[in-house]
């Protein structure tokens, strides 16, 4: 969306809810969510966690309202179909609540499973038009960055349109993403990579086709909100960690990160040493790839982020105090929201 449109519409309010938890627990996660009024809720997907799809069913059974998603899977460790028949029984057994949250996956991880992640742009477009296509009840047969020949779908998703989000943090999947989907998780926390995110997407949305229909950016940042400053940045060291493992050389120049430090973090990480890892992180690191603090410092970031994005989603580790951490990250939502 386009700055003045954003200012006419309340900003959406997400949140990731990581299934390291057993299901139970998310879906007690999400009713919280939901009575704190966020929108959407995302259940992430990492091969070494519980199922999100799985994980998705008992948040639906537990929610009323909310919409629900993964957020996300990638397109090599299931193929394209099953995950198009995935969402589409999310979608049923919530009532037209489902999302479809889809990105090419983390290179280290599935390097783990013997996975080569190649034509990530090709395959994550061509993953999203095909399930559309199923979706719709069409008989589809494909052959490009993966083969799908004869196949449909035994079900009927109750949604009109099952709404596509893209987990995009490079400026090709950010432009791919404005031009072909319905909205984009921009994998950023702070004000310079959302500024620089927000640049992509709207070269991307010059080529958007008028009947696409609407489009909406919202920040999949990293959050860490506590009552004390010191712990909800010490809680952030974890995925923190991660963010700077992956981070590409011109995200860390963006942010003056030494290259040796972020290496230094990045090697223990392979070593699989986490508690090194974990430790080498520097409150430069937390700075920049994480909302942290209490909810008065959480609150003045988020309308700083609210400049570029059209809502954020409060990811991974949201707090010390997960409960906690919820409801004070409703509020920083709120303070942002009326402070914007």
């Amino acid at each position: 969306m386009t700055g003045e449109n954003r200012a006419e519409r309340e900003p959406t309010w997400g949140i990731e809810l990581t299934p390291e938890h057993p299901p139970d627990r998310i879906a007690e996660l999400a009713a919280l969510a939901e009575d704190e009024g966020f929108d959407v809720a995302f259940a992430s997907s990492h091969y070494f966690n519980r199922d999100p799809f799985v994980v998705l069913s008992r948040m639906a059974d537990a929610t009323d309202e909310i919409r629900l998603g993964p957020g996300v899977v990638n397109p090599y460790e299931t193929h394209p179909v099953k995950l198009a028949a995935q969402t589409a029984t999310i979608d049923e057994i919530s009532d037209g609540r489902g999302v479809f949250g889809i990105g090419a996956g983390d290179r280290s991880s599935l390097s783990n499973l013997g996975i080569e992640r190649d034509s990530p742009l090709r395959r994550v477009l061509e993953t999203f038009d095909l399930a559309r296509d199923l979706w719709d009840g069409e008989t589809i047969t494909h052959e490009g960055t993966f083969t799908a020949r004869d196949a449909a779908l035994n079900l009927e998703p109750p949604s009109d349109r099952i709404p596509v989000y893209v987990g995009a943090q490079g400026p090709h999947m950010l432009r791919m993403s404005a031009k072909h989907a319905d909205g984009v998780l921009v994998n950023a926390a702070h004000p310079r990579d959302l500024e620089w995110a927000a640049g992509q997407i709207e070269q991307g949305l010059a080529e958007r086709p008028a009947e696409s229909g609407a489009f909406e950016s919202l920040a999949f940042a990293s959050v860490s909100v506590a009552g004390d400053e010191a712990e909800a940045r010490e809680a952030a060291r974890p995925p923190v960690a991660f963010i700077v493992g992956g981070a590409a050389e011109p995200v860390l120049a963006r942010h003056d990160i030494d290259r040796a430090a972020a290496s230094a973090v990045s090697e223990a990480l392979e070593d699989g040493d986490l508690p090194t890892a974990f430790g080498r992180v520097t409150p430069a690191m937390i700075d920049a790839f994480c909302i942290a603090g209490t909810t008065e410092t959480v609150a003045d970031q988020f309308e700083a982020a609210l400049e570029h994005v059209d809502g954020i989603v409060v990811g991974s580790p949201l707090g010390p105090d997960l409960d906690d951490a919820v409801e004070r990250a409703s509020e920083a939502l709120g303070r942002a929201i009326d402070d914007n």
